[in-house]
């Protein structure tokens, strides 16, 4: 009988969790037999290794969003390795945009929130900064003032995303209704989400089909509003939204005069946020623009800006001409995205139009496609340009006071 008889038998659960369920998903019979694997093993993985990337803190280990890591490790890896060679910053400047598309696209059909594009704009804009004080003032082109310049608007963008990055206008939730959406969903979770908001962001999320934030079976049409336009009941929130107002599957919210989830800022674009978020968007794409035009002018002296964009002989002379090159060419491919997004809001502006009444104008064979397909007109809140811009200008301000007469 000895020591073993008392001694209990080690459960491996307790020794190591993510060890555990790596045992059981990929067993040793499951490599011999060639197995396929279960579904959702990778997934499972995944939210392992996910909870336990934690870094040590006074009152605590805090948890590290997995999402945050990859545009802080591989951003300085690929633009050093493609300042290598002209032929690597090829290959490198076209696969960025690919796999950062294919992301998009991977996030967006699972209705997942993620702070990999916030981080990876952030850490863009920061290691872009940096490398233009490293690399590019020291060379003697770059006046103070130029940079003090240059900082300003760095400053007043991340500003205006500060401003974006607040309330977009959500809708508030009644109290009593609110128990309940996180009822509905008690042990549910999205990965990548940010904002702690557990059971209403995956009841956003774990709706069936959805059109650009709109799922169906959320609203149903209600009393016609002051210009003809539908009031909508919203299941989910359970509440009536105004004109204009939709719900947004991935942040679990409806919101006023919704226009669209962004991606880069890890919010929805809404009434009180839409005049900073376009500010932000303008904001970056001057400062952008005038830092390339700064290095452009140091690293290739006595060309055009296009001119030398294109054709700069002595760009890959030195690593650090190099270096300062192939950063201009990943400003420049963002800036003509962030371009492309800034001119289709405009034009959604001056149509007085957001992005998910043109989607579901599309949707539903309601809407005027103008201008090549670049906007939609739906025709419903359209006044005019001016009007429009006025209506734009206005928004978030509370509504003007009516007289005793008026009433009358």
């Amino acid at each position: 009988m000895g020591v073993a008889a008392f001694s209990p038998r080690r459960d491996p659960r307790r020794c190591s969790p993510c060890i555990y369920s790596l045992r059981c998903v990929f067993p040793p019979d499951r490599w011999l037999t060639c197995r396929s694997l279960p579904p959702g093993a990778l997934e499972r993985i995944a939210d392992d290794v996910a909870d336990r990337c934690r870094v040590p803190w006074f009152a605590g280990a805090v948890k590290i969003n997995v999402s945050l890591v990859p545009p802080l490790v591989l951003l300085p890896v690929f633009l050093h390795v493609a300042a290598l060679h002209f032929l690597l910053g090829l290959v490198v400047l076209t696969s960025l945009p690919v796999v950062v598309l294919w992301y998009y696209y991977l996030t967006h059909r699972r209705k997942e929130r993620t702070l990999f594009f916030l981080s990876l704009g952030l850490f863009s804009l920061g290691y872009m900064y940096y490398v233009f004080l490293q690399e590019v003032v020291p060379r003697g082109q770059v006046g103070h003032s130029q940079v003090v310049l240059l900082t300003s608007g760095l400053v007043l963008m991340l500003a205006a995303l500060s401003r974006a990055k607040k309330d977009p206008g959500y809708l508030p939730i009644p109290a009593g209704d609110a128990k309940s959406s996180h009822q509905d969903f008690p042990n549910k979770n999205l990965r990548g989400s940010s904002n702690g908001l557990h059971g209403v962001a995956t009841a956003g999320a774990a709706s069936g089909r959805a059109v650009n934030g709109e799922a169906k079976g959320y609203s149903r049409a209600l009393a016609e509003g002051p210009e003809g336009v539908r009031k909508d009941w919203c299941a989910k929130c359970q509440l009536v939204r105004p004109a204009r107002a939709g719900h947004c599957r991935l942040c679990g919210r409806c919101v006023r005069r919704l226009d669209h989830h962004c991606v880069w800022i890890n919010s929805c674009v809404g009434e009180q946020n839409h005049q900073a978020f376009i500010l932000a968007l303008s904001f970056f794409m001057l400062t952008s623009v005038y830092g390339i035009t700064l290095t452009l002018d140091t690293v290739c002296r006595g060309r055009t800006l296009f001119v030398a964009l294109f054709y700069c002989p002595g760009a890959y002379s030195d690593y650090s001409s190099a270096l300062s090159f192939t950063c201009v060419w990943y400003c420049a491919i963002v800036t003509a995205g962030m371009g492309y997004i800034l001119l289709i809001q405009l034009l959604n502006i001056s149509y007085n139009v957001t992005e998910r009444e043109a989607r579901l104008a599309l949707r539903d064979n309601t809407g005027r496609r103008l201008l090549g397909g670049l906007v939609i007109d739906t025709g419903q809140y359209n006044r005019g340009f001016l009007c429009n811009w006025g209506h734009f200008l206005s928004l978030g301000s509370p509504p003007p006071l009516r007289s005793a007469e008026d009433i009358v």
